[in-house]
């Protein structure tokens, strides 16, 4: 392996996030944070200088292949985690460099995680950087890099299958720099609608962006102590709920509408399981509020209900009831679909909806076999054959995925949180989801865990977001053989 290689791509990637600063920084001296200003320029001349370096050390030959694709994929998320982290530092919003960590790396990798007490008491540019750097994440910064760099070579169609959530990265053109520059126009054009219809529904300009980031990004990040609850206002609510759903489909889909191919997005089996399952849960949580007495306004916990289940769902993270108060059917639920995710090729998180298809279905395969044991079948997912490499991976993953939870639920519970708190905390970093139950609770936070609980959370987010195979490629033997 070359290492000069992906040295020189991070190199280029730690630049373009020098970039980055400069428009919280723009945000914070519009409202006067001359502090935070300089903190932000500072740590890009930081970023830029270490991106320099970088790209000097690295050369300029040789292309990506394989192996440098997944150290560039993996070191990008670590690296911008690490350089997200020291505007917290020189701002003061942070003491610790744990903590700085923590929100930089939950930021990047749209997990939604918060450590800090008391949103609304710091400066505004920092909550501008924090939401910011979700929607550059949601994406993916990979994606935005293989956009913006044609000349990646042959490695820039396996960086963007790495960086693409789910099992399978269909690609929108026979050049891969294609398909990355359509999905981050889609993503914008989202982006802008939403920032628009928020402030159509009474948000100011910042608080229309700072939400759209987190809403397109499916992290959950508000400037609100409140989070969405904040604006009461169930217009802002809808607005939000459409484009959690949005936000939590296929790009893909997006484009054969935007090709006039005449998509029906409900023929799509995976979008159709994805609402079916959200319509479905929403229903009987608003049946079980009103049940139990929860709430006495039909329309409110209708409202609630679908709100929680969208946001939880598509991993976004928004709340808008503490719904660890709920009654403990609405509760499971709630977890259950945390194990759930968004579609493949969309921002959201977790397992991802067509590897539940795609599981199921091979399910069902099992069952038939036994009473035709000789029967060649397959796993049809959309009218189409799924190979059996994508099953053994779909099958591998769930088993990698609840394992490394468990794992993380054990971790955790050593430094003394309740069984609870532990396990929802360990699902929520992993599946890059937010809130948990209990300690971790949509009114709670994460700053009580300690530092070591803290780091076990961002490894278990990173993992959550590179979807678990990258990370774990790192530590065969075969994959640094020359």
């Amino acid at each position: 392996m070359n290492f000069r290689v992906p040295l020189r791509f991070l190199g280029r990637l730690v630049l373009l996030l020098a970039a980055m600063n400069l428009a919280p920084a723009l945000c914070s001296a519009f409202y006067g944070e001359w502090k935070v200003v300089i903190a932000f320029l500072v740590s890009s001349l930081i970023t830029a200088i270490a991106g320099g370096i970088m790209v000097g050390i690295g050369g300029e030959k040789g292309e990506s292949y394989r192996r440098e694709g997944i150290l560039v994929v993996v070191g990008g998320w670590v690296l911008a985690s690490l350089f997200g982290a020291i505007p917290y530092l020189l701002a003061g919003t942070f003491t610790h460099p744990m903590d700085a960590l923590f929100e930089s790396a939950s930021g990047f990798t749209t997990t939604g995680a918060s450590v800090m007490t008391a949103i609304e008491g710091h400066a505004l540019g920092i909550l501008f950087w924090r939401s910011f750097t979700q929607w550059l994440g949601g994406m993916g910064i990979i994606v935005l890099f293989v956009a913006l760099l044609p000349e990646l070579g042959p490695g820039a169609r396996f960086l963007y299958k790495l960086e693409v959530p789910g099992p399978t990265s269909e690609a929108l053109g026979s050049r891969i720099t294609h398909t990355a520059g359509v999905l981050w126009k889609i993503y914008l054009m989202l982006s802008a609608a939403e920032t628009v219809l928020l402030m159509a529904c009474g948000m100011n300009l910042y608080d229309a962006l700072t939400h759209t980031f987190s809403t397109m990004s499916t992290g959950g990040f508000s400037p609100r102590n409140a989070s969405v609850a904040a604006f009461q206002s169930p217009a802002v609510e809808i607005v939000i709920i459409l484009f959690m759903v949005l936000a939590g489909t296929n790009f893909s889909l997006f484009y054969g509408l935007k090709r006039r191919r005449g998509w029906n997005l409900y023929r799509d089996p995976e979008f159709r399981l994805y609402l079916n399952v959200m319509l479905g849960v929403a229903a009987v949580v608003t049946f079980d509020l009103l049940r139990r007495g929860t709430y006495e306004n039909g329309p409110r916990a209708a409202l609630d209900a679908v709100f929680q289940t969208v946001s939880i769902t598509t991993t976004t993270g928004f709340a808008t009831a503490d719904f660890d108060t709920w009654p403990v059917l609405s509760r499971m639920l709630i977890v259950g679909l945390m194990f759930v995710g968004g579609c493949a090729g969309s921002t959201g998180g977790s397992m991802k909806v067509m590897r539940m298809l795609i599981g199921l279905r091979s399910a069902f395969r099992e069952a038939r076999l036994i009473f035709s044991p000789n029967t060649v079948m397959s796993v049809f997912v959309g009218g189409k054959s799924v190979p059996d490499a994508v099953v053994r991976s779909v099958a591998g993953f769930f088993i990698l995925y609840l394992s490394i939870w468990g794992a993380g639920t054990l971790l955790l519970s050593i430094s003394g949180p309740d069984l609870v708190t532990s396990a929802t905390a360990s699902a929520a970093t992993l599946g890059n989801i937010g809130p948990g139950l209990a300690m971790v609770g949509p009114t709670q936070n994460f700053a009580f865990f300690s530092g070591w609980d803290k780091a076990l959370m961002v490894l278990l987010m990173w993992m959550g977001r590179l979807e678990i195979y990258s990370i774990a490629a790192l530590f065969s033997r075969a994959f640094w053989r020359p």
